[in-house]
């Protein structure tokens, strides 16, 4: 009998395994001081970085006096807030199907949908990639911003990337469920075909991922997040935060959102998240041990 992941990656066929990730690292300084508290706080165990982003020279700083950190590249096709925006890295005349009207990278991932080259979103997402690497960053893995870079038209560009750097990526198998509760309803068909593709190839494929982030009213994120962890089944599950430092910042860039930022800074980097995960027997492992796994065949 074939072991499953969770076998391979030395724990009991039945355990519950959770990869705690810090999305949005380098999106703006309030990120990058709530991603790095709960990445070295814990129990957030690993997070990607947003490399076109104004404050991705700090995160890179910050990457390389800690280089037992576990970061990859948050692969960003999207600019999505009102007032605070970035282009594309690889220059606008490089790749001028991601740019906007405004030229920046477009805010929702339908307008990269429709209008994006595939050849062009490849010469994007890999100039992140090697900017991360250039920058010092040892990249442990892949994923992707608000989920655009797993469209059909742009997988062939994930997989490709993920292949040359040697790479492990977000690629799971969730159920319909947690992708309703995530505001990913209909989305199994994509993630599906995602996990098929990097299944085909060798690569690891996730059991589980709850994106469920953000999604709660002020007072109730103990409650929310004690939910999300109950949710998760057997196996190695993906569990997307987005730490950030409450503040004028963040509270100018996303009103909305900054004080649910902050209380995953707080429950994802300190003690309430751990003694959560600890209670329910949920252990924890970051991407680089799938990054050692794959490398190791």
């Amino acid at each position: 009998m074939t072991d499953n992941l969770a076998q391979k990656l030395g724990f009991a066929a039945d355990d519950r395994i959770a990869i705690p990730h810090v999305d949005d690292i380098g999106m703006c300084h309030a990120a990058n001081e709530g991603g790095f508290a709960a990445l070295l706080d814990g129990p957030a165990t690993c997070g990607s970085i947003m490399v076109p982003c104004p404050w991705f020279g700090e995160a890179a700083e910050r990457a390389r006096a800690h280089p037992d950190l576990d970061l990859g590249v948050h692969l960003t096709l999207n600019a999505e807030w009102s007032a605070y925006r970035w282009g594309p890295l690889a220059g606008r005349s490089a790749v001028p199907s991601l740019l906007d009207d405004e030229g920046y990278l477009p805010r929702t991932l339908a307008e990269v949908a429709e209008h994006a080259e595939p050849e062009e979103v490849a010469v994007e997402l890999r100039a992140q990639v090697v900017m991360a690497l250039d920058a010092g960053i040892d990249v442990t893995h892949l994923d992707a911003h608000m989920g655009t870079a797993f469209l059909p038209k742009f997988l062939p560009a994930y997989q490709d990337l993920a292949m040359e750097f040697r790479v492990p990526v977000l690629a799971a198998r969730p159920d319909e469920v947690t992708l309703e509760a995530s505001g990913l309803g209909g989305a199994k068909p994509i993630f599906d075909a995602m996990a098929d593709a990097f299944d085909a190839k060798g690569y690891p494929v996730l059991d589980g991922l709850d994106a469920n982030s953000l999604g709660f009213a002020e007072g109730t994120g103990a409650a929310h997040n004690l939910a999300r962890l109950d949710g998760l089944d057997a196996g190695v599950s993906y569990v997307i935060c987005h730490p950030a430092a409450d503040g004028d910042e963040l509270r100018r860039i996303t009103p909305d959102s900054a004080h649910q930022r902050d209380f995953e800074r707080s429950f994802y980097g300190g003690p309430s998240g751990r003694k959560a995960l600890e209670e329910r027997g949920i252990q924890t492992l970051g991407m680089r041990a799938l990054r050692d796994l794959l490398r190791a065949r």
